[in-house]
């Protein structure tokens, strides 16, 4: 059964090894695949920007034309004459040019203070998705290192185990080995004595047929003392009856003992077949009972990960409601400004009609999350009815076995303590092994116990991770600080801010309706601004595709990290652990284990085969006594019994060298992957720092549930010792949790304060170019006053 065990464990290990290759193979092709269609998007995306830029450029050449053509219109017009009119015209050009320059350095002015907003608020958005990121990968992290410790503890408690089990079989082993010794010296020592009695009558037989012929033989010598003779003869008789009496009752004696030993040989036989048929048995309760247990731990783990989606489901659900009602809020809350610029109207519009989308996005994913969580909920009622109902029927039959007292005799278990016959009883002392084997039922309950607490344990671990999910989303809420009166003033500043660039744009409009000029160049370049905006989306799109992208690459070189860490723990568990070198190979067909070991021990005259072929012979042999044909008989059982018990002694040794091969393997499979060492040192310590927050989080969770209600049972059985170093525990995990709050809320403060810092000096520039602009607007007011004074001399000279 073992054996079957331990090879089911490496097919389930070869088919995970398996599955595990080609889950990565699958990958790395996606990976591959989605890295070549970016590109190919990239590449498509570069060139229509070519194609529009090489659009714009050439508008813009048509235009310059245009007016290089007006231009020569004009000069040709001054040569031709009317100066007045050439100066009003120059004049009035100037001047809108001048104007239409301030006005459109003043409108880049305005986008590019939106564009820095923007800017802004994608970058603090980008920051958020960074965070949320870091926390995400925190956690699946924390979470891996968790499921590989428990396996480690799984490996070592199974080995513990396994073992234990063989140390006890062993010792198992050696007892029997020493009952069936004792037994067979007071088997011995008793046929001895029936051989030692055997002898004294025969030897009483002897004796009184030699007398019968000393008392025979006077009479034939001495026939003339007929007197005397006759005398003799009425003096002899009675001795020679009683001789014969004795005569009789020793024959009746050895009569009755070879009875005994017969009816003893057929109960040795009975008994042999009794043991064959119980050990039969006892393989087709452990062949029935295995599927059992196995469908019952199939059956938790389902239970398990259905509860752990189930939970998953129900954080999910209510990160979404909260994301719902955020929502709604914040679309109750917009406020259109009055404005009659297109641009904004269309923006607001935008918004509003995506966030109406994420709306009813958010409201199907609800519904759907609710019904996941109904079918989820009924499977697992199910799956409880079912285990409670098994787990019932388990006890129903363990309730309903007898249980007998075993004696372990030398033919097999007995549930008799002596042996009866009709004749006489014979009593042999058995020994009563103290430390029975264990029961299906023990291991039941154990795996049991087992199970619940691994399931209490992994309940907790989800809990925890939810409530670290729960506190990122909280953060990713509130967009990283829980500073309120900070988010009103920059809010109250914003709306400022907004207001003035409103009453501008009023102001801006009121004029040019005044001066009543055409409003055509206007919408033009609201539509320039529009398809640079699109063009500016695209490419932010292409960059946040490229940040994940890296962050892929990033979690990737962390995983190769993960698995550097492994090799060297498993360095260091091979220099700590002695070098275990099997040399023995496995044995050849045709050969029994107790011929290769004679053979290993330098005994090759002995054929194991042929000798119990021998012993059967002499088994068989009518010729030998029955004390013979019992010595035989027990020599071979021995020889049997060595025999399987090297076999056990040899399935053990290769298991342990199987599983050094797998460490082995192992360890070859991890090395093969390494490749990124240059972190070695802050991964290690990261790891260790990690760690040891995990354990006081654990210590913490472990305190917390033993101060609720159904942990009061458990908190009984702890020391006040342990308690008070749980509450330590607690507090120092919760000053670090505080002191690791302040940090982070201290440096995004940090990051806040220098965005704020790079959008002023950002303003200070752009407010340094205007300034420039102006006065480049004053050198073309002169530079225009100069031309025109340089044209109308020109023509007065030429007139």
């Amino acid at each position: 059964v073992s054996k079957l065990e331990r090879e089911k464990n490496q097919e389930v290990k070869q088919i995970k090894e398996h599955e595990q290759h080609k889950s990565t193979v699958v990958v790395t092709e996606l990976k591959v695949k989605l890295h070549e269609e970016k590109m190919k998007e990239l590449q498509a995306v570069r060139e229509a920007l070519l194609r529009q830029h090489e659009a714009e450029l050439l508008r813009v050449i048509k235009i310059k034309d245009n007016e290089i053509q007006r231009l020569q219109t004009l000069l040709n017009a001054v040569r031709d004459g009317a100066p007045d009119k050439v100066k009003t015209v120059l004049l009035t050009e100037a001047k809108e040019e001048a104007k239409k320059g301030f006005e459109v350095e003043k409108i880049k002015m305005q986008q590019e203070i939106s564009e820095l907003k923007g800017a802004k608020k994608q970058v603090e958005e980008a920051l958020t998705m960074v965070i949320q990121a870091d926390k995400i990968k925190a956690a699946e992290i924390r979470s891996v290192y968790h499921l590989h410790q428990e396996e480690i503890s799984r490996i070592k408690r199974e080995c513990e185990r396994e073992i234990r089990r063989l140390m006890e079989e062993i010792k198992f082993k050696d007892r029997a080995v020493y009952v069936l010794e004792r037994e067979l010296g007071v088997q011995a020592g008793h046929a001895q004595r029936l051989q030692l009695q055997k002898e004294a009558l025969d030897e009483q037989l002897s004796q009184i047929k030699e007398s019968d012929r000393h008392l025979s033989s006077p009479k034939r010598e001495l026939p003339y003392a007929s007197g005397a003779g006759d005398a003799s003869d009425h003096s002899g008789s009675p001795e020679q009856q009683l001789d014969e009496k004795d005569a009789r009752r020793f024959q009746l004696k050895i009569a009755e003992l070879s009875a005994i030993i017969r009816k003893l040989e057929d109960r040795n036989a009975l008994l042999s077949e009794e043991r064959n048929e119980l050990l039969k048995r006892l393989r087709e309760a452990e062949s029935q009972y295995k599927p059992i247990l196995d469908k019952n731990k199939r059956l938790s783990r389902k239970n398990e990960e259905l509860s752990h989606a189930l939970r998953r489901m129900e954080n999910k659900l209510k990160f979404v409601t909260q994301e719902n009602i955020a929502m709604r809020q914040r679309a109750g809350t917009i406020r259109r400004p009055s404005s009659l610029n297109d641009l904004d109207h269309s923006q607001e519009e935008r918004e509003v009609d995506f966030l109406r989308l994420q709306v009813i996005e958010q409201q199907n994913l609800i519904d759907e999350l609710s019904k996941t969580l109904e079918t989820a909920g009924y499977v697992k009622s199910v799956l409880e009815r079912d285990k409670l109902l098994r787990y019932r029927k388990q006890r129903k039959k363990m309730a309903r076995i007898p249980k007998k007292p075993v004696v372990e005799t030398f033919f097999g278990y007995d549930e008799e303590a002596s042996l009866e016959s009709d004749g006489s009883s014979i009593s042999y002392q058995t020994d009563r092994t103290d430390q029975t084997p264990c029961t299906p039922e023990d291991d039941l309950e154990e795996g049991m116990a087992k199970e619940e607490t691994e399931l209490r344990f992994r309940q907790l671990t989800m809990e925890y991770q939810a409530l670290q999910r729960a506190y990122a989303l909280l953060q990713e809420q509130v967009g990283g600080t829980l500073d309120a009166e900070r988010e009103v003033k920059t809010r109250e500043q914003l709306q400022a801010e907004i207001h003035r660039s409103q009453a501008q744009i009023e102001d801006l409009e009121k004029a040019l309706a005044e001066q009543g000029q055409d409003m055509k160049w206007i919408e033009e370049k609201q539509a320039l601004y529009r398809r640079n905006q699109e063009l500016v989306e695209k490419i932010k799109q292409m960059e946040a595709e490229e940040a994940r992208l890296k962050h892929d690459v990033q979690d990737v070189k962390d995983q190769n990290e993960l698995l550097e860490f492994r090799i060297l723990e498993l360095e260091e568990r091979e220099r700590r652990s002695p070098a275990i070198n099997f040399h023995h190979g496995p044995f050849t067909e045709g050969k029994s284990p107790l011929q290769v070991y004679c053979e290993a021990e330098g005994v090759t005259d002995i054929v194991a085969a042929e000798l119990m072929k021998k012993l059967d012979i002499l088994g068989d042999n009518a010729n030998l006594t029955n004390e013979e044909q019992v010595v035989v008989i027990q020599a071979r059982t021995v020889l049997t019994l060595a025999e399987k018990w090297l076999q056990q002694i040899e399935v053990t040794e290769s298991a342990l060298q199987q599983k050094m091969l797998d460490l082995e393997n192992e360890k070859e499979l991890f090395s093969k992957q390494k490749g990124y060492l240059d972190d070695e040192l802050d991964f290690r310590k990261q790891s260790l720092d990690q760690a040891h927050k995990q354990i006081l989080e654990l210590e913490a969770m472990l305190y917390d549930a033993l101060q609720q209600e159904a942990g009061a049972k458990i908190s009984e059985l702890l020391s006040e010792e342990e308690k008070e170093k749980l509450k330590s525990a607690v507090e120092q995990w919760k000053r670090q949790v505080m002191s690791e709050l302040r940090e982070r809320d201290a440096q995004i403060l940090r990051e806040r304060m220098e965005l704020i810092q790079h959008a002023q000096q950002r303003i200070k520039e752009l407010e340094e170019r205007i300034e420039g602009q102006k006065r480049q607007i004053k050198e073309l007011e002169e530079k225009f006053l100069f031309l025109f004074l340089f044209f109308s001399l020109a023509f007065i000279l030429w007139s």
